[in-house]
């Protein structure tokens, strides 16, 4: 053990890779936090509204993952090779993918709005909310893809810096204008819920506009004439999207899966979904550092995948594979511990039910226990296998445990079973991670995730499984 980590080099960069894109998505979730926690003081049904709006800004945060898996996957491996013609042209269609993304949801939710609210819940009260809130903030969504996608582009090529001091600044922009524009200080007008909203939608735009200021000053990655970015092939194209859509039809059907779940639990009652909204803030400020830690294993593993490093990749990766459950398991006992200190400041001037309050509570508890068990196939899908060029497998593994066991089971209990909301949130968990677990794992042993996309990778890997797999 103590040999595999004795690797000074593996530890620098690991940890200047991780530590920035960790703040960066610490800074994102303080910016949903502070959203929840100002809302909360509002009422219950302007926290579940704004929850349930938040779900469907989610889905499409979740097809623009699978976007940004995939450019990571091309691009940190071109990185390896230091081939700029190839990153740009790479950056230029995924940055097209990432607009017309954008657009689409922004129309769905000028044209129906009544509609995305309604799958949620049909509360008159909780229905007017979420339409209010929804016609402003569907404002930021252009701007939240494009932020997406120059993070993924920034982050492949180790530059993962820029994209946290934008999320610093957007994070703090939020905060502020959420301050003055729910509660009517330092000479704005009070807004409530709609004040939120439009505090969104300018940060949002701040965010982006910042990381195309600085790039331009840096003259980094992301600044070059159009043709460099829109003058791609289509054998370049294909293959973009050959990787992409499975990354894509992942990303975007696990976020329509938990999309079916929140819809089922928001039809429980909208006091259920307050908790579950509070559960939500918590769980994205625990998965942080995963996300970081996911992130330079994604470029590192890649990286020297890319440059033929095969043996490196590898020896990568199983340092990784035991990082996580260590730390996820830290985590999970702090959960434990403090969970009714934590749930308790979303109560601070009492506008929340009790119903919310101690469902929450428990909602932790189960979160806490099922923690470890989400961490481990999401480092195993979303970095080693993508970044070892296999989009396909873990896809797979991830539909499979989503829509033929977990949301069958759960509407199963609910509709069919009549099971109160907490059991049918831990069913959720135990059809869906525990089979994961085993297939990723087995999977990861195989070997079978490493396809690279650059020659020197293919020439490599080819050697490799002649003089080391054959042999095995």
């Amino acid at each position: 053990m103590t040999k595999l980590f004795n690797d000074k080099e593996f530890w620098k960069t690991a940890v200047r890779l991780t530590i920035p894109v960790a703040l960066q998505n610490l800074l994102t979730s303080s910016f949903t936090l502070a959203d929840t926690l100002l809302v909360s003081s509002l009422g219950t049904v302007a926290l579940s509204s704004v929850g349930m709006i938040g779900q469907w800004s989610w889905l499409m945060t979740m097809v623009l993952v699978g976007f940004c898996s995939a450019t990571t996957v091309f691009i940190s491996q071109f990185w390896g090779i230091k081939d700029n013609e190839k990153i740009k042209r790479i950056s230029g269609i995924s940055i097209i993918f990432a607009i017309v993304v954008s657009l689409i949801f922004t129309a769905i939710s000028f044209i129906i709005p009544q509609g995305v609210v309604r799958m949620f819940n049909s509360d008159p009260q909780v229905i007017e909310t979420g339409v209010m809130y929804l016609k402003i903030v569907a404002f930021s969504y252009i701007p939240v893809a494009l932020t997406n996608i120059f993070a993924a582009i920034l982050r492949s090529v180790e530059n993962v810096k820029l994209p946290m001091y934008a999320s610093a600044f957007t994070t703090v922009l939020n905060i502020f204008l959420d301050y003055c524009m729910i509660f009517g200080k330092f000479g704005f007008s009070k807004m409530g819920v709609r004040g939120a909203a439009l505090a969104t939608v300018i940060s949002a735009w701040a965010g982006t506009i910042l990381i195309i200021v600085i790039s331009l000053l840096q003259k980094n990655i992301l600044i070059g004439h159009f043709k460099e970015y829109f003058s791609f092939s289509k054998n370049e194209l294909s293959s973009y999207l050959i990787k992409a859509a499975p990354v894509v039809l992942n990303e975007g059907m696990w976020g329509a899966g938990t999309f079916i779940f929140n819809i089922i639990f928001g039809n429980m009652g909208y006091e259920y979904f307050s908790a579950l909204t509070i559960l939500r803030s918590f769980e994205n400020i625990a998965f942080v550092i995963f996300i970081g830690i996911s992130s330079a294993a994604s470029v590192m593993i890649g990286k020297s995948i890319g440059q033929g490093k095969i043996e490196k990749g590898l020896l990568e990766s199983k340092r990784f594979m035991i990082i996580v459950p260590v730390l996820a398991v830290i985590i999970s006992v702090f959960i434990v511990i403090f969970r009714g200190q934590l749930v308790s400041i979303f109560n601070m001037g009492n506008n929340v039910s009790q119903t919310a309050i101690s469902t929450a509570q428990t909602l932790m508890l189960i979160y806490a226990v099922a923690f470890p068990f989400r961490m481990m196939p999401y480092l195993e899908i979303v970095a080693i296998f993508r970044s070892g060029g296999d989009t396909i497998t873990g896809a797979k593994f991830e539909l499979l445990t989503l829509w033929a066991l977990a949301v069958p089971a759960t509407l199963l209990a609910v509709y069919v079973f009549k099971a109160p909301f907490i059991v049918a949130f831990a069913v959720m968990y135990v059809f869906e991670d525990i089979p994961k677990n085993i297939f990723s794992f087995l999977f990861y042993r195989s070997k079978k995730w490493i396809k690279p996309v650059t020659q020197e990778g293919k020439d490599a890997y080819d050697k490799y499984k002649r003089e080391r797999i054959g042999d095995e």
